[in-house]
């Protein structure tokens, strides 16, 4: 599962940085795109800011109950093979 998931990821690091390069061909930059959206990139990294200011103790309080149950029912798991 982990080598999917980094494969994935690799894949779409790769698809992005191949589609960065033909637009910067083109002479379209991200600063370009954002103020045709309507949003500046102060106003992205604010938004960014706010959602891992959210994000972060619900992960965290989420993992206090997630872990321990998924320990207990690892060590209760019977042995495969």
């Amino acid at each position: 599962m982990l080598y999917r998931l980094s494969a994935t990821a690799t894949k779409i690091m790769l698809a992005s940085l191949v589609v960065g390069v033909l637009l910067s061909t083109v002479d379209i930059t991200a600063e370009q795109v954002l103020v045709d959206l309507g949003i500046t990139p102060e106003r992205v990294l604010s938004l960014l800011q706010r959602g891992v200011t959210w994000a972060v103790p619900h992960l965290i309080l989420g993992s206090i109950v997630i872990v321990p149950v998924w320990v207990i029912i690892y060590l209760f798991r019977p042995p495969r093979g």
